[in-house]
Formats: C-alpha cells, sequence, structure tokens
C-alpha cells in the first residue's frame, strides 16, 4: 500500500517555491457573474480539484443558493490561487467553506497554469486580515479534505495544514491497464464473482451498462440514484440528506451541464437489469483520474452485488480513457480496500477570524482526533455501525 499522507514541511521546501509575503496580495469578493467569470477563466488550463472545477462551483452556488465569495491570492500582481468558498452557519457560528461542503472530496485549490508555489504563514495573516476586513461575520474558514498532491503537485495550502482529515482516503494504480490491477488485486477472485454476476444478470433479463449522453437519460439515473441512496441510507440508519430539494437540483445541473462541457468534469455510470436500473456511480473526472464521488445500489436480493459489478466496469472504464489513478476518495471500504494500493491521508485548514472562531477550531480539531481514534478501532467501528444501523431499523450490508 503506497502512503502519500499530509506533506511533510521538508517535502513541501522541495515540491514547492515559497512565496514572498512582501509583494503577495490578497483579495475577496463576492462571488457574483464577474467574479465566477474571472475564476472560470483562471482556471481554463490551471490545476484544480474535482469540486472546485467552475461547472461544480456554479452548480452549487445556483442550487444551494448559498453566500459565496472568491479568494484571490496574488504574486506581483498575477493570479497564482484562487478559493471558491461558501458561507453557511453552524448554530452560533459562520464558517467559510469550500463549495460543496461534506459533497466536497479531494479537495485542491485552483492554481494556476505551470505554477508551484506554497503559501506561508505570512500568507495566512494576509488572509486573516483581507476576510476580516472583507466579512467581518465569518468566525472561522475551515478548509477541509485537501489533497497534499494532485496529479504530481503539491497543494499550495499545504504550508497552511493545521491537522490530518479523519478519515483515509484510498485509491488504485491504473499503470499497466486493467489488466495490470486484475494481477495485483487478486485476479482470479475478482474475475470469477464477476463472471457469476454477469450470469446472473443475462440470466434475469440481460443488462446494460448506461452512459447517459442526453438530459433524460441524466434524469433517470439520478432518480435511479436517488431512490436507490435513500432506501440504503435508511438501512443504515443514517438520514436521507438527498431527500433535500436543493440539493437535489445541484447534482442535476451538474450533470447536465457536463452534457455540454468538454472535456466534461462529471459523468453518472449505470447498471440497467431486466430494464431496471440497479446501481448508479456518480464520478468526477480530471485530467489524470477518474474518481468515485457517490453511488446507490440495489441490495434487496443477498445473491446479487451490483455495486461490485458497477465498479468493476466503472475502473475498467477508468483505464479505458488512459486514466493515470481511480479514486475511491473519503471513506475506507472493505470493497475499496480490495482495489486500492494507494491510501491518502488528506489535510485540513482551520483560520479562526474571530473568539467564537477559535472555540470552533479547539472543537473541530478535537473532534476529529475522537473520530480518527473510533475509526482505526475496527472492532469499535464496527459496533458504532451496527448501533447505527439497528436505531435506524436495519442493517448494513456491504457492497
Amino acid at each position: 500500500m503506497v502512503d502519500i499522507g499530509a506533506v511533510s514541511p521538508a517535502r513541501r521546501e522541495a515540491d514547492a517555491r515559497p512565496m514572498d509575503a512582501a509583494v503577495s496580495t490578497i483579495e475577496v469578493e463576492a462571488a457574483n457573474a464577474s467574479a465566477l467569470a474571472g475564476y472560470e477563466a483562471f482556471c481554463s488550463g490551471g490545476l484544480l480539484g474535482p469540486a472546485q472545477h467552475p461547472v461544480w462551483v456554479r452548480a452549487w452556488i445556483g442550487a444551494m443558493k448559498v453566500d459565496a465569495i472568491i479568494v484571490t491570492v496574488r504574486l506581483e500582481g498575477r493570479p497564482l490561487v484562487k478559493l471558491a468558498l461558501e458561507v453557511v452557519e453552524k448554530g452560533p457560528f459562520r464558517i467559510a467553506r469550500f463549495t460543496g461542503g461534506s459533497h466536497a472530496n479531494g479537495n485542491f485549490a485552483a492554481l494556476a497554469a505551470g505554477t508551484q508555489v506554497s503559501l506561508t504563514r505570512a500568507e495566512k495573516a494576509a488572509l486573516t486580515v483581507a476576510l476580516r476586513k472583507a466579512r467581518p461575520d465569518i468566525d472561522l474558514v475551515h478548509l477541509s479534505r485537501q489533497n497534499p498532491h494532485f496529479d504530481g503537485v503539491a497543494n499550495p495550502l499545504a504550508g497552511l495544514a493545521t491537522m490530518t482529515s479523519p478519515n483515509v482516503s484510498l485509491a488504485a494504480r491504473l499503470d499497466g491497464g486493467f489488466e495490470a490491477l486484475l494481477d495485483r488485486a487478486g485476479r482470479k477472485r475478482k474475475v470469477k464473482h464477476y463472471k457469476k454476476q454477469l450470469s446472473k444478470f443475462k440470466h434475469d433479463g440481460g443488462f446494460s451498462l448506461i452512459e447517459p449522453r442526453t438530459p433524460q437519460e441524466v434524469e433517470r439515473l439520478l432518480d435511479a440514484f436517488f431512490t436507490l441512496k435513500g432506501e440504503r441510507l435508511r438501512k443504515m440508519g443514517i438520514a436521507d440528506i438527498f431527500m433535500d430539494e436543493d440539493l437535489r437540483a445541484f447534482f442535476r445541473t451538474l450533470a447536465l451541464a457536463s452534457l455540454e462541457t468538454e472535456p466534461a468534469p462529471f459523468m453518472l455510470h449505470g447498471l440497467e437489469v431486466g430494464g431496471r436500473v440497479i446501481a448508479v456511480n456518480g464520478l468526477s473526472v480530471t485530467g489524470h483520474s477518474l474518481v468515485y464521488e457517490f453511488s446507490g445500489i440495489d441490495d434487496s436480493d443477498p445473491t446479487t452485488s451490483p455495486g461490485y459489478f458497477l465498479n468493476y466496469n466503472s475502473i475498467d472504464k477508468a483505464c479505458s480513457l488512459g486514466k493515470k489513478l481511480y479514486d475511491f476518495s473519503v471513506g475506507d471500504e472493505r470493497f475499496k480496500r480490495s482495489w486500492a494500493d494507494v491510501e491518502t491521508w488528506q489535510f485540513e485548514t482551520l483560520l479562526p477570524l474571530s473568539g467564537k472562531g477559535r472555540l470552533l477550531a479547539l472543537y473541530e480539531r478535537s473532534r476529529a482526533t475522537a473520530v480518527r481514534s473510533i475509526k482505526s478501532n475496527d472492532r469499535l467501528w464496527q459496533m458504532v455501525k451496527k448501533l447505527r444501523a439497528r436505531l435506524g431499523g436495519g442493517q448494513h450490508q456491504s457492497e
């Protein structure tokens, strides 16, 4: 298992040139039409995480109707880093975070093309001053789930890391193609299971893999996903956040806008058996990877594994597209471990802007430590999941 965890200070200095605080400036502006157009132009040809893509940012701001800002870090007048953030309420606190909140994974701030820089404590101080001046209502900036590297480039915010994220992120290397990955991940067992499912699906009325090309196909797969995910979450004892109509509108806008964007930053992948959709994957598309963002599966028949079957084909799809990585994103699950050979510990940035913000930052650090402790103890974590499922009225079933 390759570990690409939080970047050490020495590694940061080797990977990226620190900025000169004397000539760096910070701009904060409301995410209006002009600011979003500037963000989109900056991102063209630049390096950025999936949830920082302009299509994602526009879809989220439009559907969720959030209070959003664009933060620009300049060096000698040239924009080098841009942050698209939303400001949300959390009890008595107001927090600035990446657009998308908990739906934004593998975050990597938009970085100018051909640039490697590392923001320093001087930029941290400048950010604090600029944000306090522009938005005195914000208590804390919490930038979570940030990848230390993206396509071989160091994260420009690594120098501002406050703590390690509590949840591991897993991925599978695709060098050598799908056949090479099967050899590394247990070919005999995986192919046998795949063929077994293939035979069953053919017996159950035939199957097809769906990659939407029209708005109608997008709507069909998303409707199936919302239904399947809702049923599964209830069995696991987890509230169905996808009941929120604004959130549903976001995913519809994201998927539909991606149909009209080249290259598409997001795609859906579905499995239909006997005329019924029984599994859906949502995947972000980057220059070097496919990123598994979400899935919905029908697990009512214990003899079928639609999630396994669709993931098998999604990974094969990533290989056929020439991607270097199939990123399973945040979360340590058995089905991910069965494929993964890359383990990443992402980092979080906590930037308090007020006394209340300092208290919330302390809470977030303590909470992250507790979550990581629980999840690192497999026995305790399994007990927590079983209790949650019982309270929710069902039993969790593995994909």
